[in-house]
């Protein structure tokens, strides 16, 4: 059976993991640990990684699946508390605004890729265009939380002016469950991020404005576009 064409973001988001893995190609040696994040872009980025393989040590995973992914193809996945910090963070955005501050979480894993990130000395963020947006929160704004305040949580984000709804079955790798923020325009990205970290119960956001991405890899119909901070 004939495998079927790939959608057209599906090209676009193979052209940015491709350009991520150009980028890193030449700065890797034998002892590089990179930590890679998650979600359907960086899938496409662990096949092509997995061609270079035997340049690098091993990877940090940002996921129960990514590490998955990695060992799946031979790369050794390593815990980031015996690593301490990576030379290389590469992630998608569920959204990136021109100041390189996102919202990510769709797949549940925002908190180890906060963490990940937080550890990393630059974060490489792969995206295809339809994420780029002026203002974060068209994507609902999702943001972990401890089982017990999932409706304490949700009435103080009422409060700031969002529309909760709780992530139906979603249990996260740290066992915590998820609630999305819609209709819920961040003008503000570090402050909200701070402000929402405070309330009692959040385990984090999915803002990444405090630890935003380094450098950009556009996918576009007219090639990569490379955007550094």
């Amino acid at each position: 059976m004939a495998t079927p064409p790939s959608s057209a973001q599906d090209t676009l988001k193979r052209a940015v993991a491709a350009a991520a893995v150009n980028e890193l190609k030449h700065l890797l040696d034998s002892r590089t640990v990179i930590g890679v994040g998650s979600g359907s872009t960086v899938n496409f980025f662990i096949e092509q990684l997995a061609e270079i393989r035997h340049d690098f040590d091993g990877a940090v995973a940002s996921s129960e699946e990514t590490a998955a992914r990695l060992k799946a193809h031979n790369i050794p996945v390593y815990d980031l508390n015996g690593v301490g910090t990576v030379p290389f963070y590469i992630d998608g955005a569920d959204e990136i605004n021109e100041r390189f501050e996102m919202i990510k979480g769709g797949g549940a894993a925002l908190t180890r890729e906060k963490i990940v990130a937080a550890c990393a000395q630059r974060f490489i963020c792969i995206a295809d265009q339809s994420k780029r947006v002026s203002v974060l929160g068209g994507y609902p704004l999702p943001i972990e939380v401890i089982p017990l305040a999932r409706s304490y949580v949700a009435r103080e984000m009422v409060k700031l002016g969002a529309d909760p709804m709780y992530r139906d079955g979603v249990v996260t790798d740290n066992g915590n469950q998820i609630i999305d923020m819609y209709n819920f325009m961040i003008e503000d990205p570090l402050t909200m991020e701070e402000r929402i970290n405070n309330i009692t119960g959040v385990v984090t956001n999915g803002l990444f404005a405090r630890r935003g991405a380094d450098v950009l890899l556009l996918g576009t119909p007219e090639g990569v576009q490379r955007i550094e901070r």
